[in-house]
């Protein structure tokens, strides 16, 4: 009897590596990840930034503080009674914290319109990246600076009379961090579309921000204004993401204002990534 034998097929001399590519949702958390962390980086190697952001909100409750408790001793929202510096804090932090959000978020697409002007934003284009993911991940990184700069200005007021409800705090910087996502992704879509524009960007951004931020009732209460500035107040976003704010910060989560707040917040959300994802796909 003869031993048979098996042979192996012969081995090719060049086999080429296999490469393992990510496609659909895969790839679009793995490039949002890419481009959140590319962003936050930036933050963290310039923290001064970050830092000197909080000037202006200390400065309006140093300055703008006072003021409330001497002009509206009656009380904030229909209440009677004198109003203590702890009370005007309680009214005013939740407040300063939105226009934080506001400010800093609203004008994120100054960042991106540089990187056109500069050209840098093309070689960005130019990557595998997907275009969803490079305005997901850049809405994205708002959230941690807003998380950070809430927490600083409250822990700040609390030598000062201010209560500190932890968890409920928390969950109203949560639902800022919604909105704020939804203003940095329409911010960075007016930033596309100003392109070499600067003028234009800065233009409609102030011309925007200032009546929302007094039609909000963030600064002042709306009770003390007109008729037509209260009616013009409930199609305000802002408004609810106020009411929602000062509820949360005084440890009232059951309030239906938290409600309309979360609301306001997951539509500005859902459209203003609507509106960058679009923008961003049809960039040149």
């Amino acid at each position: 009897m003869t031993e048979q034998t098996r042979t192996a097929p012969p081995a090719t001399a060049h086999e080429a590596p296999r490469i393992v590519t990510r496609t659909g949702l895969g790839k679009f958390f793995a490039d949002t990840g890419a481009v959140f962390t590319r962003e936050i980086l930036l933050v963290l190697r310039d923290p001064f930034t970050l830092i000197f952001s909080l000037l202006q909100p200390l400065i309006f409750l140093g300055l703008f503080g006072p003021l409330l408790t001497g002009t509206f001793g009656g009380g904030f929202g229909g209440g009677s009674g004198s109003v203590s510096t702890a009370d005007t804090l309680q009214w005013f932090v939740p407040g300063v914290i939105v226009m934080i959000s506001l400010f800093g978020t609203s004008m994120s697409g100054s960042n991106l319109l540089y990187e056109i002007m500069t050209g840098s934003y093309e070689r960005v284009l130019a990557t595998p990246l997907d275009r969803s993911a490079i305005l997901v991940g850049r809405a994205l990184k708002e959230f941690a600076p807003l998380l950070v700069q809430g927490l600083i200005i409250a822990l700040v007021c609390i030598p000062f009379g201010f209560t500190f409800h932890v968890l409920p705090a928390l969950l109203g910087l949560a639902l800022l961090g919604v909105f704020g996502i939804g203003v940095g992704a329409l911010s960075h879509s007016l930033a596309q579309a100003s392109k070499n524009r600067e003028w234009l960007f800065w233009g409609v951004q102030q011309s925007l921000l200032f009546p929302l931020l007094i039609l909000s009732g963030m600064m002042l209460p709306l009770e003390a204004g007109p008729s037509w500035m209260q009616a013009a107040a409930k199609f305000n976003p802002l408004t609810y993401m106020v009411d929602a704010e000062r509820a949360l910060f005084a440890g009232t989560v059951a309030d239906p204002a938290v409600l309309w707040g979360a609301i306001a917040a997951c539509v500005t959300c859902v459209v203003g990534v609507a509106v960058g994802i679009r923008s961003t796909r049809r960039a040149v």
